[in-house]
C-alpha cells in the first residue's frame, strides 16, 4: 500500500469550500499546503465535507480498491452519504470495486500492514467468519491486517482517530494511561503480539453541549502528505497544543510541522485526516 509520507497530492470534497461556515478554514490549510509546495484538487459529487471514508485506498500509484460505503453511523442520514461510485465516476478514478463495508478512516496503513478496528465485524454482519473477512481485505490491499478495539463510545469506531504509523514497527497514538482500560489492555496485547513500539500522544476531553460527538482534543487526527504533516490545534483552556507540537517535532525531526485551528470541523466530529484524501500520483 501506499504510504502517507508517499502521498504527494491532497483531495478535498468541493463542500469544504463551498460551505460558508468552512470556506476560512480550508482556507487556511490551502494556504498551508501553497506554503509547502504541495499539490490540492477538490472532488466532485460529494454530499459532506468528509472524503477519507467513501474514497478509495490507494495500493500503488494508478491501482485502487473502493470499499462500500454504508456506515451504520449515517443509516438516519442517508442524504449525507456520498456515493462512491458517481464520486469516482466524477473524478475520472476507477477502482477495483468490493462488497465489503468499511469506511477509509477505519485502514491506517504502513507499506505491507495495515490496522483496522473490529468495527469492521459489526459493519459486515453477512461474514460469519471474522478470519475470512479479514483473509479478503488482506488480499485485496495486499498487506497484514493487524485488528484493534474499538473505542465503544466513538460513533464512527475508526482508527484513524487512535492511532498513525511512524514506521513499519512504531505507531503513535491515544496516550493510554488516558483511555479506557478495555481499549489500553486490548491494544497492549496487540502490541506485545505484533512486536510494535507505541508512543503515546496526549490529549484531553472537551465538553461542548451542542456537539457531544465532537472531536475536539484528538491530535493523532492529522494531516501527513510528503514531507509535511498538519496537526490540528485547539487554542481551548485545556489544551495540550504546544506540548504535543513539541512531540512531534521529536517525533518526526526531518519533516515540516505545520498547525491549524481546526475547531469548526473538529465540533462535527472530525479532523484532518477525515476531510483530506491523499494519494500518490
Amino acid at each position: 500500500m501506499v504510504t502517507s509520507k508517499e502521498t504527494n497530492t491532497v483531495h478535498f470534497s468541493e463542500k469544504l469550500r463551498s460551505y460558508e461556515r468552512f470556506t476560512k478554514t480550508c482556507n487556511v490549510l490551502i494556504e498551508l499546503l501553497e506554503k509547502n509546495s504541495i499539490k490540492y484538487d477538490f472532488l466532485k459529487a460529494t454530499k459532506d465535507i468528509w472524503c477519507r471514508d467513501y474514497m478509495p485506498i490507494q495500493i500503488e500509484k494508478g491501482k485502487f480498491v473502493q470499499f462500500r460505503y454504508e456506515p451504520s453511523y449515517l443509516k438516519d442520514d442517508l442524504e449525507l452519504q456520498s456515493d462512491p461510485k458517481e464520486v469516482c465516476k466524477a473524478n475520472n478514478i476507477k477502482p477495483q470495486y468490493s462488497k465489503i463495508n468499511l469506511d477509509g478512516g477505519n485502514v491506517v496503513n504502513w507499506s505491507d500492514r495495515a490496522i483496522i478496528t473490529d468495527r469492521v465485524f459489526d459493519e459486515n454482519p453477512e461474514y460469519l467468519s471474522k478470519n475470512k473477512l479479514i483473509a479478503e481485505i488482506e488480499k485485496l490491499l495486499e498487506v497484514e491486517i493487524i485488528v484493534i478495539p474499538q473505542i465503544k463510545s466513538d460513533m464512527t469506531g475508526h482508527a484513524d482517530g487512535m492511532v498513525r504509523f511512524v514506521d513499519r514497527n512504531t505507531l503513535l497514538g491515544n496516550n493510554r494511561e488516558q483511555e479506557y482500560k478495555y481499549w489500553k489492555n486490548g491494544i497492549t496485547k496487540i502490541l506485545k503480539e505484533k512486536r510494535i513500539e507505541y508512543i503515546d500522544i496526549p490529549f484531553f476531553d472537551h465538553k461542548e453541549k451542542n456537539y457531544p460527538d465532537h472531536a475536539i482534543g484528538c491530535y493523532v487526527n492529522y494531516l501527513e502528505v510528503e514531507n509535511l504533516i498538519v496537526i490540528p490545534i485547539f487554542e481551548t483552556e485545556k489544551n495540550k497544543d504546544q506540548e504535543v507540537y513539541d512531540k512531534f517535532k521529536e517525533i518526526f525531526p526531518k519533516k515540516k510541522i505545520e498547525t491549524i485551528n481546526y475547531n469548526e470541523i473538529g465540533f462535527l466530529g472530525g479532523l484532518l485526516n477525515c476531510t483530506t484524501w491523499t494519494i500518490k500520483d
